[in-house]
Formats: C-alpha cells, sequence, structure tokens
C-alpha cells in the first residue's frame, strides 16, 4: 500500500514506543535500545513514504531496529552472549501482540531518574515528541533539555532496571505513579493544542494519551489522581470539534459553536470525576477536572460560573506553586472574567515580574493583551497581540493573533 507522509509520521508515532518495549525488553539496555529504534524509524519515514507501508509495520521496525542494535555492539563476548539469548526467542521480526507501552513509562520513571528528567525521557520515548515540543512543554531551551534526556538515559541504563510495572507502594511507588501521569498530561496537551506546527491539534496524539490513561486507570482504579486525569482529558477532548472553524482556524472557548461538543465524552468524563469526590485533599487533576467540568455546563459562554473556576485556580495555584506559572496565568484569565480586567492584569504583573520562564513568553502577551482589550486599552493591546504573534510557533494561534490585532487596529473589536 502506498503512504502519504503524514500517515506515515501517525503510524510511526502509534508503533515506536511499542517496538521499544519489545526491544527492551529482549535486550534490556534502554539507551542502546532507543537509539536503534530511532535509526529504524528514520530509515521507515523515508522508504514507507516512498515505497509504501509494509504489510507488518510494527515486525519491520523491531527486525530493523534488532539489526542496528547488533551493529551497535562491538564486543565479541557480548555478541555471542546476545546470538544466545536470540535463539531462545521468538524471531525478531515477530510481534509479541504484546503493547509495552504502560511497562516503557513506568520503567522510563524510575526512582534512579528526577522527576523531571524522567518525565523528559518518557514523554521522547513513548510520547515521540521531540526535544524542541518537550522543550516548549517545559519553559526550557531546547539544548538544556538534549542534555537531561541524555543524561537520564545513561543514568537508567546505569540503574540496571528491569522491564516490569512496580508493585504499588513499592519504594518511591509514589513518585513514579507521579511523573507517568505528568507524562500523560503533557502528552496530551501537546496534541489537544500543539505548540508548534500548521495545525492546532495532533489528534493522534491526544488519543494516545486517552489511551494509556485508560490503562493505567484500569490497573490502579483506587488512584484517584489517575482517574482525575482521564476525566480531565476527556472533559477537554469534548470540546475539540468546536476548536477549529472550516479552515483550520483557531475558534476561542467564548465563540464555540457549543451544540458541537462532545456530549459522550462530557458524560463520561463527569462520572469519573463524580467517583473523586471525598477522597481526601484534591489533588492537581481533580481541580482541573473540576475547572474542566464547570466550563462544560455552560450552555452559553455568558453562563459560565467564573467566580467559582476562579476560586478552583486559587486552590490550583497552591497545590501547583511556582513550579506551574501556567496555573496562574490562567487563574489571571479567570479572575479578571469574575472581578474585572484590572485585577487579572494585577496577577499578570507579579508573574511577569519575578523573572521566570513566561517572561516574555507568547502566551503571556495573548493573555495580557486580551485583558487590556476588554480593559478597554486598544493601543496597548495590540502592541501585546503583535508580540504574541511574533513569538508562537503554532500556525492556527499566530493566525488568530494577526487577524485580532488587525481587527484592533482597524476599530472592529469583533
Amino acid at each position: 500500500m502506498s503512504g502519504t507522509s503524514e500517515h506515515v509520521e501517525d503510524l510511526l508515532r502509534t508503533l515506536a514506543p511499542q517496538a521499544l518495549g519489545v526491544l527492551v525488553r529482549r535486550r534490556g539496555d534502554f539507551a542502546a535500545c532507543e537509539d536503534a529504534v530511532q535509526e529504524a524509524l528514520l530509515g521507515a519515514a523515508g522508504s514507507w513514504s516512498a515505497d509504501g507501508v509494509p504489510d507488518n509495520p510494527l515486525g519491520w521496525l523491531i527486525q530493523v531496529a534488532t539489526r542496528r542494535y547488533t551493529d551497535q555492539v562491538r564486543s565479541e563476548l557480548a555478541r555471542r552472549r546476545r546470538e544466545e539469548a536470540v535463539a531462545r526467542e521468538p524471531a525478531a521480526g515477530a510481534a509479541t501482540g504484546q503493547d509495552d507501552s504502560l511497562t516503557l513509562l513506568f520503567m522510563c520513571c524510575h526512582p534512579a531518574l528526577t522527576p523531571a528528567s524522567a518525565i523528559a525521557l518518557c514523554l521522547r520515548a513513548v510520547g515521540g515528541l521531540t526535544t524542541a515540543e518537550i522543550a516548549g512543554a517545559y519553559l526550557v531551551p531546547e539544548a538544556t533539555m538534549a542534555q537531561r534526556i541524555s543524561r537520564a538515559k545513561q543514568r537508567l541504563k546505569a540503574s540496571g532496571v528491569s522491564f516490569d510495572v512496580p508493585e504499588p507502594g513499592t519504594e518511591g511507588w509514589d513518585a513514579r505513579l507521579g511523573s507517568v501521569l505528568r507524562v500523560l498530561y503533557l502528552m496530551f496537551n501537546e496534541g489537544y493544542a500543539a505548540t508548534r506546527g500548521p495545525v492546532l491539534h495532533r489528534a493522534d496524539l491526544a488519543a494516545e494519551a486517552i489511551r494509556l490513561t485508560r490503562g493505567v486507570h484500569r490497573a490502579l482504579p483506587g488512584e484517584g489522581e489517575a482517574t482525575s486525569l482521564l476525566a480531565l482529558m476527556l472533559l477537554t477532548e469534548a470540546r475539540r470539534p468546536a476548536r477549529t472553524g472550516p479552515d483550520g482556524e483557531l475558534v476561542p472557548l467564548a465563540e464555540q459553536d457549543r451544540t458541537r461538543w462532545d456530549r459522550r465524552l462530557i458524560g463520561e468524563g463527569a462520572a469519573l470525576l463524580a467517583r473523586t469526590l471525598g477522597g481526601g485533599r484534591p489533588g492537581e487533576y481533580r481541580i482541573q477536572a473540576a475547572i474542566a467540568a464547570l466550563h462544560d455546563d455552560a450552555a452559553r459562554a455568558e453562563d459560565t460560573d467564573w467566580p467559582q473556576i476562579a476560586a478552583l485556580y486559587g486552590l490550583l495555584d497552591q497545590v501547583a506553586g511556582a513550579a506551574n506559572p501556567v496555573v496562574t496565568l490562567n487563574r489571571a484569565v479567570a479572575v479578571a472574567m469574575s472581578r474585572g480586567p484590572a485585577a487579572g492584569l494585577a496577577l499578570l504583573d507579579a508573574l511577569d515580574a519575578d523573572g521566570g520562564p513566561l517572561t516574555d513568553h507568547h502566551r503571556l502577551h495573548a493573555v495580557r493583551a486580551h485583558l487590556l482589550e476588554r480593559a478597554g486599552d486598544i493601543p496597548a493591546a495590540v502592541e501585546h497581540y503583535r508580540a504574541a504573534a511574533a513569538r508562537t510557533t503554532s500556525t492556527p494561534e499566530q493566525r488568530y493573533l494577526v487577524t485580532r490585532t488587525a481587527r484592533l487596529h482597524h476599530g472592529d473589536a469583533g
């Protein structure tokens, strides 16, 4: 069969963690296996687009990656040991039928790694995100993230970690699960609102994040934050059909056709959220799911319970703290909608003054422009819309910001 480059990219993103899981299960050396799979993916991207996708694409990747891995090994003794092991295993191109993605997630979140390094490594190995995309999620330079991922692979190799899912309650379990959930959260965010490129959504990535989170929820039904994260994803994904117009243009929340929201996903997400209520002090994902539910409950934008959303963001700000300035940014919007733009701008001034990762970031400029527009300061709003448009790497977002700037500049606030 023939394959367009877009189809091939989507397929490779889905198959990459499965191929890596099989190779790590057989060979054990994560760093070498990851390098081998990356080489196989590069080969597939070229040959599949030109010659068509093979009948057994996963088997093709496993076979090619296995050859690349073998080529990397220099020691004769190591080679003989692997050959003996291979003789006792299925053929290199045979897929096991087992999805190792969840196991790979927990492996990458080994306690030998810091949470930040573990999450970055997982986003690369399981999420298929580029180093630049991961750096954008962390609000750090790409070179910094590349070094972090490299060090994480080295530490994982030195730790001798086994390829399995640890038992709940074992040493380091809470931190490990927290890292796994953070990976899935960031995967979904990148899929729902791509940080760069020509499209607003990466539906395949969001769907994979939801699939993996469903797997975690099934395996750990008593983990409230895992349940809450799944609820958050479903309540948010429900709005995706209305987030773009006929030509792929961005449609902001207040202007969306809410009849296009997926009520089945909203119902499932609300039911999951209800199960977590009364389960102790709310965590980050339960609070965010509650905020998403309030948005979904509003039949019209003007019916949104902004005071309640602002209160929840205040609670979330306490839970997330300085580690997540994006929460403060979202809180500023909610406060502005409930108490007026001046109150929201005051929060932005404090966020801008701390010299943190959002200083001069396009998101901060975009929110400030929106609040200045609501306050009636059109010249300042135009200035910040232009600054945001110049800094974003998302084409649909840039087009929206440029269009908004033009409307305001010509005296039409829409």
